[in-house]
């Protein structure tokens, strides 16, 4: 189910209300614990009211696949060997308080669940995944960037 465009004279409080009660749906349907799943549309849109989006891809995926203005980069799992970052909720706390949404975003989705989780069971009440991540499903010539996520939805992104 793709995201409904925005009025843009809707109230910004309706519009983060009416996306999070969407993401809270679509989490319940879905089993996830915690608070919404995001569409990066619907992701983007809270950032620009304020939410903090968290890309938990490592440091050379942001460098050369390109990252999102106004993110906070925590590498959930470090580069190189793809262990699990020790200090991730340590730089987590001192990005963000555990009072306000935090939304987490990786390549396809799947790190940035495990972030959610890890977030929620650390104390933060408002954890969302970011769902398609940044690049989004593979193609059936095992492509991404053409399927879904943040690059194909037209986002801002940029590369170093």
């Amino acid at each position: 189910m793709m995201p409904q465009p925005y009025n843009q004279y809707q109230p910004m409080d309706d519009i983060k209300r009416d996306i999070k009660e969407t993401a809270a749906a679509r989490s319940k349907k879905l089993g996830l614990p915690y608070a919404g799943a995001l569409h990066p549309a619907e992701a983007h849109r809270l950032m620009q009211a304020g939410a903090k989006l968290v890309d938990v891809r490592t440091k050379p995926e942001l460098q050369y696949v390109g990252s999102i203005p106004g993110a906070l980069a925590i590498e959930w799992q470090t580069y190189p060997g793809s262990r699990p970052n020790p200090e991730f909720i340590g730089e987590l706390a001192a990005a963000a308080r555990k009072d306000e949404p935090v939304m987490f975003i990786c390549r396809s989705g799947a790190r940035s669940h495990s972030a959610a989780e890890a977030a929620l069971r650390a104390g933060w009440q408002e954890t969302y995944n970011v769902l398609e991540g940044f690049e989004g499903d593979k193609d059936d010539q095992k492509h991404r960037n053409t399927v879904s996520g943040w690059r194909k939805a037209g986002l801002p992104w940029v590369q170093t």
